[in-house]
């Protein structure tokens, strides 16, 4: 029995469409390469003069950046799961960090399996083992991202070149621990305006940097290994699950968390060096991928093809994006809803009364960087020290933002007259969207409330020892 007839049963017994048997399309390879804690911002292609990202900067004057790319969540498992769902954290059940989705959510995996695809997962693609979930063809290392090249080189030798591909490749680059040997000069890194500039913090942000590189320079390794290895149409997507580990980042929902690079080559089909400012999210890939393959995209799905970008009979995708962080163990209990349009956000911090914390701040394993406890330190008699401990540690109820004006996300309007009725309507968006979404606004684990002593906690790998 071919593949095909293998799995058109679990399609329909999932609910998912099939693809009517009279429909042909040309059916392109698709190669999508995912970083692990890259934020937009800290690459060449999207205005650093500071981070050397050459083989980003070539893939988007080969083809397509866009500029307004958002994930579902600011964690590694929930925008992955989101991915590969197609669902937002609170339908899929991946709500915080470390939990897969439930057994009863379908993946979209298999719809491209149904199409003749050979689904391919290698390095840090899903998190956690969750890659087994979602109905890959190959796994190749589930959760520790790759290093090298090797497997990727080792899989496209090996495979049937006449069956048409989709291949996920993910490096565990940036994500901490960074490299102990920067490649950057702590002396001039460029300090973003949410963050307290001190030497400890410049060396540690220079490693951050050099992982970027390391990032880059194997997209440059894989995007080779596609073009000799893999023959006839080929589309290729740059992209990373969420920002980077630093303060107003990762586990948060300021852009520096959400806002990531994707950027797009088709040879033959994207023109060369263009830039496209529609909004669109994670969960939308998937869905485009199924359109452009020829397949009939599930009902019921949050995410929306935005094929007609690709294809050149649209501009405009979305007029909003929403946003979802619940926590990430007992580093990070605090659960926060945002919404997005181009120049406005709104956000809910669910439980004020909690502290704000993460790894960076509790860990007392290897993923807690020295900066933290220089800027505690700093905070005691200096004070842009004091209030960027405070701004990170203690959030008000709802946060408005001006994103034209105010693009990293500094001044709080939310208790500005001048803004009651924007701020009115949004909130208004955010409550509608959480009841369509059946968010329970659940909180996981165990929080530290204001005015509690700060504890550590040890890491996993540390418990072990």
């Amino acid at each position: 029995m071919n593949l095909t007839l293998r799995v058109l049963p679990l399609l329909a017994l999932l609910g998912i469409p099939l693809l009517a048997a009279e429909k042909k399309s040309p059916r392109p390879n698709l190669v999508v390469f995912i970083s692990d804690d890259h934020s937009q911002l800290d690459s060449q292609v999207y205005g650093s003069t500071e981070v050397r990202t050459p083989h980003m900067a070539t893939l988007a004057a080969d083809g397509l950046k866009f500029t307004h790319a958002f994930v579902a969540s600011p964690a590694c498992g929930p925008s992955r799961t989101a991915l590969f769902t197609g669902l937002w954290s609170a339908r899929n059940g991946a709500e915080p960090n470390h939990r897969p989705k439930r057994p009863d959510v379908a993946s979209l995996p298999p719809v491209l399996r149904a199409l003749g695809y050979e689904v391919a997962a290698i390095g840090k693609v899903a998190h956690n083992t969750y890659a087994k979930d979602h109905g890959f063809d190959v796994i190749e290392g589930p959760n520790a991202g790759f290093e090298d090249t090797v497997a990727v080189a080792k899989f496209l030798a090996t495979r049937d070149p006449a069956q048409p591909l989709c291949l996920f490749v993910g490096t565990r680059h940036p994500h901490t621990v960074w490299s102990t040997t920067p490649a950057y000069d702590p002396a001039t890194v460029q300090i973003p305006p949410a963050h307290f500039d001190d030497p400890v913090y410049r060396a540690e942000r220079a490693r951050y940097l050099t992982d970027v590189t390391k990032a880059d320079a194997l997209l440059g390794e894989v995007r080779a290994l596609v073009r000799e290895k893999i023959p006839g149409d080929t589309l290729f997507i740059y992209t990373a699950d969420h920002g980077a580990a630093l303060p107003f980042a990762k586990w948060s929902l300021y852009d520096a968390g959400i806002r990531v690079p994707l950027i797009i080559a088709w040879p033959a089909r994207l023109k060369p060096a263009t830039t496209s400012d529609a909004m669109v999210c994670w969960p939308d890939l998937l869905p485009t991928f199924i359109e452009l393959a020829g397949g009939t995209v599930p009902a019921g799905l949050d995410g929306k093809s935005f094929a007609p970008l690709l294809l050149g009979t649209a501009t405009a995708h979305r007029d909003r994006v929403f946003a979802t962080h619940s926590g990430d163990g007992d580093f990070n209990v605090y659960p926060i809803r945002a919404v997005r349009t181009r120049d406005w956000k709104y956000l809910r911090n669910l439980q004020p009364e909690f502290q704000y914390h993460t790894h960076m701040t509790r860990s007392s394993g290897p993923h807690r960087p020295a900066f933290w406890t220089a800027w505690l330190a700093a905070a005691k008699t200096n004070p842009t020290a004091a209030a960027v401990v405070q701004r990170s540690i203690q959030h008000p109820a709802e946060e408005l933002y001006d994103l034209a004006a105010d693009p990293f996300e500094l001044h709080n309007l939310a208790a500005d007259p001048r803004h009651a009725t924007r701020l009115a309507g949004l909130r208004s968006e955010l409550d509608a969207w959480m009841k369509q979404q059946g968010d329970t606004q659940t909180v996981f684990g165990q929080p530290l409330r204001l005015g509690e002593p700060v504890t550590m906690i040890a890491s996993p790998a540390a418990k072990k020892k």
